[in-house]
Formats: structure tokens, sequence, C-alpha cells
């Protein structure tokens, strides 16, 4: 089993721009957003029973799910989420475990942007935390999505606070600076720490 870093961060925060700096240090990223689309990919059974579940129209003509209208589905109520929640967290779970076992680097990140919310802390040997104030967790997600700032708001809602998750860390990324290099010579810090902490392992 590999050494597993846990990194989350709330919505805007930079997750993906430093899951990809450890990938150009060679180290292998399993992704939670990845794996939660490739489990309703078309043809797996998942799929089928979000289809059977919501009816057809949570369908695209190409066959494949149509996430708005699921969206849609679940935002308006709670039920419908909660089945959801139950039919996809496992099947999550189970491929991102394989994946980490898989892992060929020294230690390997999981990428999860509910990890306090779901309890996956569990499965990390550390936690890293990629932290920024909400007002740039807004403004960063009004650029990247070009949502409404309502909506922002709401995804924001449903996530952990920024207090839970930063009780739930080991390290902490601070991403409020929009200076990459800095955030590349911090990852650089953190990669040398967590190869000690792997050999250690």
């Amino acid at each position: 089993m590999s050494y597993i870093v846990g990194v989350t961060g709330g919505i805007g925060s930079g997750k993906s721009t430093v899951a990809n700096f450890f990938a150009e240090l060679g180290i292998v990223v399993v992704d939670a957003d990845i794996i939660a689309r490739d489990v309703v990919a078309v043809g797996e059974p998942a799929l089928d029973a979000i289809s059977s579940y919501f009816g057809p129209e949570v369908i695209a003509d190409d066959g494949s799910l149509d996430r708005a209208m699921l969206r849609e589905h679940i935002f308006a109520n709670p039920v419908h989420r909660q089945w959801l929640e139950a039919l996809l967290h496992p099947l999550i779970r189970e491929r991102m475990i394989a994946q980490c076992q898989q892992a060929t680097s020294a230690y390997c990140l999981l990428v999860v942007p509910l990890l306090v919310e779901n309890q996956l802390t569990e499965l990390c040997h550390r936690v890293l935390v990629v932290d920024v104030t909400p007002e740039q967790q807004v403004a960063r997600t009004l650029q990247r999505d070009k949502t409404d700032a309502t909506q922002v708001h709401a995804i924001m809602k449903s996530q952990a606070s920024r207090q839970q998750r930063l009780a739930a860390a080991d390290d902490v990324l601070d991403n409020n600076s929009s200076d990459l290099n800095q955030l590349q010579q911090r990852v650089t810090e953190l990669h040398q720490q967590y190869l000690a902490l792997a050999a250690q392992h």
C-alpha cells in the first residue's frame, strides 16, 4: 500500500493546480472527480441504475449522463441526493483505494473535494488542505466556471467550512496569492517532506 497524502480544499481553492505540480514531480495522482465521472460512464452498471431511478430525462442523446439535469433533480430533493450518494460513494471509494494500491510512486496523492465531509481522511496517512479565503473561492470560481454567485455560495454551503477543513489538516498550503512560482516552490518543499515520511512508513 502506497503512502497516501489526501488533498482537499473548497471549490476554487486550486486543488487541481497543486495536484498538477505534484504530478510534474512524478507523483501518482488519484482524482476522485475523475473516478466519479468514470463510474457513471456509458456501459457502467451505475448509469443504468441512475436511469431506472430518475427516468430517461437524465440521459443525454448520446447515451451519457446529463449532469445538469441530474443536478437539478438532486439539488431540489434531498432524498434523491441521498439515494445517489448511497449508490456512488461506495463505488468511488473502492476505485480510489484500488488506484492508490496500484500507485508506483514513493507516495500518492488522493485528491478529494469532499475528503472531510465524507470521512475519507481515514484512508490517508496525511492530509494537505489547499486554503484560500471564501472571497477568493467565489472570485476564482466565477471566473473559471462562468456561473452565478448564488450557485457558488450554495456549493460552498454544502461543503465543510474552512474551519472544519483546517481542523483536519496536517499541512496547509496557502493559495491566496496568484503567484504560481511561489505555489510551486511550496509544493516542492512538501514533496521532500512526503518523500521522507513515505520512506519512514
